[in-house]
């Protein structure tokens, strides 16, 4: 009798057991798939509010794999609007007075909508016009991305006292290679002729690196002059290259590594809120490599967002 009875404990802690052991494994997989669920929930937002500034849509949030969104959310007019705002706000000091001081938000745009190469928003044979309060953009032979826009043109040539156009050699520099001086403060009575910057702590950022401002501003028309007006012979800037205007010195930026790099680092920007550091050279590594393959803006933000650890 007692050791029927102890047969009878023993399967029935036995069932009690395997019952306990599959309901903990049922909770377990349960757990597991929640897990996966609100990460991919948390993904697909993260991704909508860098794109798009917003959140991601109810299908989005439960798709099994979040970046297969990426496509739609690039081809989306909230994202071509957002990303071309920030490009602006990049490329400018502070919003223009008027639309077409703002040249980079409405190149940035059209480089968008037509998927064109990044290199378009400075080489581009584009011209912009207003017509009835709205901005057009033609095509012009004569073209040079938005550096030759009239009012873009104006609004940066400076204040030199001959008319050498430091702040538009400076300025093409910054949009398309990434070139970032901070001036210095000189005395009231300093020298802020040629010859001071040719002295003292002014040559090195005017005469001596490769982006030695006085010499990419010698190839440039003077302040007032039409943009074709310098005839002049080609002279020696950029590390050792011969430039003799406009053109050349855009296509010369254009062609350097610096252009790919800052390229990637202002996709960087647009989607982390903060600029890169040392940790982040590998997601640039492979950034750069792909904008190089594919040409396009929109290539180097699908490479920076797809990286693993995009939405950790």
């Amino acid at each position: 009798m007692n050791a029927r009875l102890g047969s009878g404990l023993a399967l029935a802690a036995a069932i009690a057991f395997a019952s306990a052991f599959a309901a903990t494994r049922r909770a377990h997989a349960d757990d597991g798939a929640g897990d996966v669920a609100a990460a991919n929930e948390r993904c697909a937002n993260r991704l909508a509010i860098a794109f798009v500034g917003k959140s991601a849509a109810d299908a989005e949030l439960t798709a099994a794999d979040p970046k297969a969104a990426l496509d739609g959310l690039l081809d989306s007019e909230d994202f071509r609007e957002r990303f071309a705002r920030f490009v602006n706000m990049k490329f400018n000091d502070a919003p223009g007075a008027k639309q077409l001081e703002d040249a980079p938000y409405w190149v940035a745009r059209l480089v968008l909508a037509e998927d064109r190469p990044w290199s378009d928003m400075f080489l581009g044979k584009l011209r912009l016009v207003e017509i009835a309060s709205q901005v057009a953009i033609r095509e012009d032979a004569a073209g040079l991305g938005y550096f030759r826009g009239i009012d873009w043109y104006r609004r940066y040539e400076g204040n030199e006292e001959n008319g050498i156009k430091l702040a538009t050699a400076y300025r093409i520099m910054n949009n398309v290679v990434g070139l970032r001086l901070t001036a210095t403060t000189a005395a009231p009575d300093a020298d802020h002729g040629l010859a001071g910057r040719q002295a003292g702590g002014c040559k090195g950022c005017h005469f001596d690196g490769w982006f030695a401002l006085d010499k990419v501003a010698a190839v440039l028309p003077k302040k007032g002059e039409a943009f074709d007006a310098y005839r002049g012979g080609p002279k020696e800037m950029l590390g050792g290259q011969q430039i003799a205007n406009d053109v050349e010195l855009v296509t010369a930026l254009v062609a350097s590594e610096n252009f790919s790099v800052n390229a990637c680092r202002l996709a960087f920007e647009f989607l982390n809120g903060r600029e890169d550091n040392r940790c982040d050279g590998p997601v640039l590594d492979r950034c750069v490599d792909t904008f190089k393959a594919e040409k396009t803006i929109t290539s180097a933000l699908a490479s920076i967002a797809r990286e693993p650890g995009f939405c950790e």
